[in-house]
C-alpha cells in the first residue's frame, strides 16, 4: 500500500486529502497529515471573528471530523529528504520520528513575515489563526471596559487606541471589521465618544489594497476616513517598545492593541530543510500541473501547492507569473492536486492549473464593503452581501455553512455579542487568587 504524505493541512492540503479520500480505494494508499493544529483555518472569516459576527470555532473546519479516512497527526515537519522519502516530524508531545512515504505533498503554508523592528515581537499580535483573532477582539473589548471609569489622560488614550500594520486584504479587512466593532460598541459605553477612538492603519506602499485597481483603492482610503480612521500611507513601523508606536513619517503615540498583517513569509521547513528545489523567494519550485521540478526535470512523487508553492499562472498574460497566495488559488490547486495525484497512481495524465480569477471582494465592516472584477466595481452594502454570500459558499462543508449562517441570522436579530473573554488566556487566575481581595483578571495587559 502506498503512504502519501501531505505536509499542511490548510486550504491545499485539506483539499487534497479530503479528494483523495474520494479518489482512492482504502486499500490503494494510506493518507498522513501532518499540522500542528487539528483543523483547517478558514481564513477569509477571521476578520469577521474578530469583529463577533462569525463564532471563532465555526471559522475552523475539524481534519478527523471531514477526513475520515486520512490519519492525521498533530506535529510539525521538521526536514524533508525525498531523496530516501523520508521526513522528520515532531509531535506536539514527545519526541521527534521519522516518517517513511511514498508520495510527498508539500501544502504547509506560509508565516507571517516580520521585521527586526524593536518591541514588535513582544507587543504585536498576528492575523493567521483563529487564536489571533479571538485574542484581538476580546483586548478590544477589555481596554473598553477598563477605559470606560478612567478620567481623560494618558492611560485612557492609550487603551483607546489601535494600530494595523499591513495594507493588504487582511489588513484592511481586519482594520475595518475591528473600527465597525469599535463604533458600534459606543451604543453600550456611553462614557466613551467617538472623538475618543484613535484608529491607525500603517502601510509602507504609497496605496492599500493591491489587488484592486487605483480608483477602488483610493476610495476605500477615503471610506475608513470618513469613519474617523487615519491612514498612513508610505510609512513604516519604526518602533513598538512597550507599546509605544513610532511611524516613520515622524508621528508617535502609545497604542493599546498593535495587529500585525504585513505579509507572508514561505515555511521554514520549505526554504531551509529540505533537498526539494525553490526560487530565489524560498518557494518550492512547481510545474503547471503543480508536480515539484520544472517540465525539463519533475522531482518524482513530490507535489505541492498554496503560499509556498510558486505555481505557474497560466490565465495572466505576463509571461513568467505566479499565482499569487489566496485562498481562491489554494483551493482550487488543492482539488487539482488530488485529481492529478489519483490519476498518476492510475496512470492517467495530469492535467495543468489554470484558474481565471473570479474577481476580489474584501469586507470594511459591517454593511461595507467593495467588489472589482475588471473594471466593474461595487462598494457598499451591495459589496458586503457579496463578501458573505461568496463565502459562505466557499466555506468547506454543508455543517460549516449552516453554522455560519445561523450565527450570521442570531446577530442580525439581537447584534454581536460584546462579552470579553479575555481570562481565558490565563484560566487558572481564578483560582489561584481565590479568597484574595484582589480580583483576577484586571492586572495590566
Amino acid at each position: 500500500m502506498r503512504e502519501i504524505l501531505v505536509v499542511g493541512g490548510g486550504y491545499a492540503g485539506f483539499y487534497t486529502a479530503w479528494g483523495l479520500e474520494k479518489r482512492l480505494r482504502p486499500d490503494e494508499a494510506r493518507i498522513t497529515v501532518v499540522d500542528p493544529r487539528p483543523y483547517m483555518t478558514y481564513q477569509p472569516f477571521l476578520p469577521e471573528v474578530m469583529a463577533g459576527s462569525v463564532e471563532a470555532r465555526h471559522a475552523a473546519v475539524s481534519q478527523r471530523r471531514h477526513l475520515r479516512r486520512s490519519r492525521v497527526i498533530a506535529g510539525t515537519v521538521t526536514r524533508i529528504r525525498h531523496a530516501d522519502r523520508t521526513a522528520t516530524v515532531r509531535p506536539a508531545d514527545g519526541p521527534e520520528r521519522e516518517l517513511r512515504y511514498d508520495v510527498l505533498v508539500v501544502t504547509a503554508g506560509a508565516v507571517t513575515r516580520t521585521f527586526p523592528v524593536p518591541g514588535l515581537t513582544e507587543q504585536a499580535i498576528g492575523l493567521k489563526h483563529v487564536e489571533e483573532a479571538v485574542a484581538v477582539r476580546d483586548r478590544l473589548l477589555t481596554s473598553f471596559d477598563r477605559a470606560a471609569p478612567l478620567k481623560p489622560g494618558p492611560e485612557r488614550e492609550r487603551l483607546l487606541t489601535v494600530t494595523f500594520v499591513g495594507g493588504g486584504f487582511s489588513g484592511v479587512e481586519g482594520f475595518g471589521e475591528l473600527l465597525s466593532l469599535a463604533t458600534a460598541l459606543l451604543k453600550r459605553y456611553p462614557e466613551i465618544a467617538f472623538e475618543e477612538l484613535r484608529f491607525h492603519l500603517v502601510e509602507a506602499r504609497d496605496r492599500i489594497l493591491p489587488e484592486v485597481t487605483d480608483r477602488p483603492g483610493e476610495w476605500v482610503v477615503r471610506s475608513l476616513t470618513e469613519r474617523g480612521a487615519q491612514v498612513h500611507l508610505n510609512t513604516q513601523l519604526v518602533s513598538a517598545v512597550d507599546g509605544h508606536v513610532v511611524l516613520s513619517d515622524g508621528l508617535s503615540y502609545d497604542s493599546g492593541l498593535i495587529v500585525w498583517t504585513a505579509g507572508n513569509a514561505s515555511n521554514p521547513v520549505v526554504h531551509n530543510h529540505t533537498d526539494l528545489p525553490v526560487d530565489e523567494r524560498g518557494l518550492l519550485t512547481v510545474r503547471a500541473d503543480l508536480r515539484v521540478g520544472t517540465p525539463e526535470e519533475p522531482v518524482p512523487d513530490a507535489w505541492a501547492a498554496g503560499d509556498d508553492a510558486a505555481v505557474p499562472d497560466l490565465a495572466s498574460p505576463v509571461p513568467g507569473a505566479r499565482t499569487v497566495p489566496n485562498a481562491q488559488h489554494a483551493v482550487r490547486q488543492g482539488k487539482l492536486l488530488a485529481r492529478n495525484i489519483a490519476a498518476s497512481l492510475h496512470g492517467g495524465k495530469a492535467e495543468d492549473y489554470v484558474h481565471h480569477g473570479l474577481g476580489v471582494v474584501a469586507t470594511l465592516g459591517m454593511g461595507r464593503g467593495i467588489f472589482q472584477y475588471r473594471r466593474l466595481v461595487v462598494k457598499g452594502f451591495p459589496a458586503w452581501l457579496m463578501h458573505r454570500g461568496y463565502h459562505v459558499l466557499a466555506v468547506p462543508t454543508w455543517e460549516r455553512k449552516v453554522r455560519v449562517l445561523a450565527v450570521w441570522l442570531t446577530a442580525a436579530l439581537f447584534g454581536r455579542d460584546i462579552v470579553s473573554l479575555a481570562s481565558v488566556q490565563d484560566p487558572r487566575a481564578a483560582f489561584v487568587a481565590a479568597g484574595s481581595p484582589e480580583a483576577p483578571g484586571h492586572g495590566k495587559r
